[in-house]
């Protein structure tokens, strides 16, 4: 049992060693918002084309990414595959904490009754804001 305990400790230890070796971090923030931020929805035909390609690859799971552009930083937060058209994307919140940006969307189903596209489609949003150079919460 004292053997056991002790290999624990020392994988725990190393696990730990190996995190803070590599950078990785948890970020944590409150949610207390420190201020609104202005930002632009981005259409398709208004992306660069390096994301544009990114979300090509990532649209038909459900993702969550950002992209980097000068002083420019774009939040994507895509829902996978729907199996219909008729979804729309809803932003609930977008504002600064003291330490990150939370960025919060809901996906919203096509109405009772809408007349939807048969066909698959992939529902993401983009927006476009001036770099805050914070970590990006996703809610």
């Amino acid at each position: 049992m004292f053997q056991l305990k002790k290999v624990s400790i020392s994988v725990l230890t190393a696990a730990l060693l190996l995190c803070g070796l590599s950078g990785c971090s948890i970020e944590e923030s409150n949610g207390t918002k420190v201020s609104d931020l202005d930002y632009t929805v981005v259409e398709e035909a208004d992306l660069p084309e390096e994301l544009a390609a990114i979300i090509e690859e990532k649209k038909a799971a459900d993702f969550k990414t950002t992209y980097e552009l000068e002083d420019e930083i774009y939040i994507v937060r895509g829902y996978g595959e729907q199996d219909t058209g008729g979804y729309s994307i809803s932003i609930r919140d977008l504002y600064l904490t003291t330490n990150a940006v939370l960025f919060d969307t809901e996906l919203i189903g096509p109405r009772k009754g809408e007349t939807t596209s048969q066909s698959p489609s992939y529902p993401y949003i983009v927006v476009k804001l001036k770099n805050q150079d914070k970590s990006i919460i996703f809610e």
